[in-house]
């Protein structure tokens, strides 16, 4: 025999030489006489619990707190325009689920059909050329440089127009 069967042969040796006298069960029987002292039928009752109530937060369209607002003077404010609405018609693209404010630049790419962006936010980074949209708030690109992407969106007045409110994503350098 090798020696491995030599050390598996005296390891079961040793583990059953453990298991001792075995007619001592004094203890079991104890316990069992107990069991069958006991009055039958008395079964405890299952526990109650409360059902889970579901949270659903309505906040996900809303500005995140995190990100600085926009601050118009009211002297200077100009009124929205009544003929600059977002088209609810229009097909949604996929990146108009995500804040524009998670959008980062981080190069371009152009070839003989034009000039492309490379933005990474959403889990990944995405080709965007001018006339696409992004951000919640009807973000259209209206420009792509070298150095940066020029979108414009479309957000309420507060006084039931619609403003056209310009913002730029810059290069981020070093990505």
């Amino acid at each position: 025999m090798n020696a491995a069967r030599w050390f598996s042969l005296a390891v079961l040796l040793g583990g059953l030489a453990g298991c001792g006298n075995g007619n001592d069960v004094s203890d079991l029987d104890a316990y069992m006489n107990e069991v069958r002292l006991r009055p039958p039928g008395k079964i405890e009752p299952v526990p109650t619990f409360r059902s889970y109530e579901s949270f659903t937060y309505n906040a996900a369209s809303l500005r995140s707190p995190f990100s600085p607002q926009v601050r118009v003077g009211l002297a200077g404010r100009k009124p929205g325009a009544r003929n600059v609405k977002p088209d609810p018609n229009r097909v949604r693209q996929y990146l108009e689920g995500f804040n524009i404010e998670q959008f980062e630049m981080v190069g371009t790419i152009s070839n003989a059909s034009g000039a492309f962006a490379l933005l990474r936010g959403a889990g990944g980074v995405h080709r965007l050329k001018v006339g696409d949209y992004l951000g919640r708030n009807d973000g259209r690109i209206v420009a792509i440089s070298d150095s940066q992407v020029d979108v414009v969106e479309i957000v309420p007045d507060g006084e039931g127009a619609w403003l056209e409110r310009p913002r730029t994503i810059p290069l981020k350098e070093h990505s």
